[in-house]
């Protein structure tokens, strides 16, 4: 277990310390005002965008309602009309920005056991254990991140139905759920290599990939991701769907040593910069996974094999990236393009009018790329 600082406050005129966790980073509180039941939400809301922290000592569930006024309050301010994509894109992110740190500014002190002592707190001893293990002693986290801690938790014993699968996936905390079916179906669809008996999966993940090669009859999968959360996801899911032993799990950055006729990677879509773990999923600076993947993808290649690029093209109606980039990449790696499939989003926002880039979202389309050295 990595080192938690430490953060320091003042109650009742004695000085008083505790260990201080944030999954998103968010830095040790500076200011912190002791809060309860008897703070209003205007006076809430004046002292958390003036970056004064709330250590929470009243209800549990008032504390629950506060932070859905401040949403309110946050969500009552007027945007202002982007002149691009890119830069509706730009404020988006910013506006996520700013939310997550307001309504993170309500803290819960949490006991060593992770009980969160509070009068009608629920025992949220289960979900923080499985998602941070023991804690080093008592500590304050955000009401914002337990939320997000007990929703991992739900989802993890419920799971995400795949219909690919005929299964459901169960993503870990910190893991990124596979919600969004539609590249799961391209790889379940798109016609395998005459050689199929072994691929690499780079960046497994929940595992979900994996599991539909092997269950497709690829004989030997080999699993990389760096994260350890991800692997020991993947191997649970993995042992639930009765498929670990057609798939090796390994903890590597990027490519396993040697070479396979089918290696399959579904790196993150946007080059932007993540603002929590779970984001790198999503969200990969400079692309660095993407352009990784297409420059050593040749050598890892066996004869007559093929890689399958899995990415949306968001990216370029956000105008992150260009037009034509891509395929330069593709070229400039010593690829050729054997054909591509594609699908359209089904999820939500796709056909929300009301989301600031529903214009990008609307057009936008997940291709599958099927790769060979040129």
């Amino acid at each position: 277990m990595s080192a938690l600082p430490l953060v320091e406050w003042t109650e009742s005129g004695q000085p008083q310390s505790a260990f201080w966790r944030s999954e998103s980073g968010a830095p040790v509180p500076a200011r912190i005002q002791i809060a309860d039941d008897t703070l209003s939400a205007d006076a809430a809301y004046r002292l958390v965008c003036e970056g004064t922290q709330l250590l929470w000592r009243g209800d549990f569930h008032n504390a629950r309602q506060l932070v859905q006024a401040l949403a309110r309050r946050i969500d009552k301010k007027p945007r202002k009309p982007a002149a691009t994509p890119l830069d509706a894109f730009n404020r988006h992110r910013q506006a996520q920005s700013q939310r997550a740190r307001i309504l993170g500014s309500v803290l819960l002190p949490f006991d060593a056991d992770h009980t969160v002592m509070l009068r009608r707190a629920p025992d949220v001893r289960p979900a923080c254990l499985e998602a941070f293990g023991p804690a080093p002693g008592p500590y304050l986290a955000s009401l914002r991140e337990l939320q997000g801690i007990i929703g991992a938790h739900e989802w993890r014993k419920k799971g995400v139905p795949i219909p690919a699968l005929n299964a459901r996936i169960h993503p870990h905390y910190g893991v990124f759920s596979p919600v969004r079916g539609e590249y799961i179906d391209l790889v379940a669809r798109a016609p395998l290599p005459a050689d199929h008996a072994r691929a690499f999966d780079i960046g497994t993940g929940t595992g979900v990939l994996a599991a539909v090669l092997a269950q497709r009859g690829v004989i030997e999968v080999i699993a990389t991701d760096q994260d350890p959360r991800a692997l020991a996801c993947a191997r649970e899911n993995l042992a639930r769907l009765r498929l670990d032993k057609h798939v090796t799990l390994l903890q590597a950055d990027m490519f396993p040593e040697g070479e396979a006729p089918l290696i399959v990677c579904n790196p993150p879509w946007l080059p932007a910069r993540p603002s929590a773990p779970v984001e790198y999923a999503i969200y990969d600076p400079d692309s660095r996974m993407l352009r990784e993947y297409l420059k050593r993808l040749p050598q890892h290649l066996s004869a007559n094999g093929e890689g399958w690029l899995i990415l949306s093209d968001l990216a370029e109606h956000l105008g992150l990236r260009q037009p034509g980039e891509l395929l330069s990449l593709i070229e400039d790696a010593g690829l050729s393009v054997v054909d591509r499939l594609d699908a359209r989003p089904t999820h939500g926002r796709a056909s929300d009018p009301s989301d600031p880039l529903h214009s990008a979202r609307a057009a936008e389309i997940t291709s599958l790329w099927r790769l060979s050295r040129a």
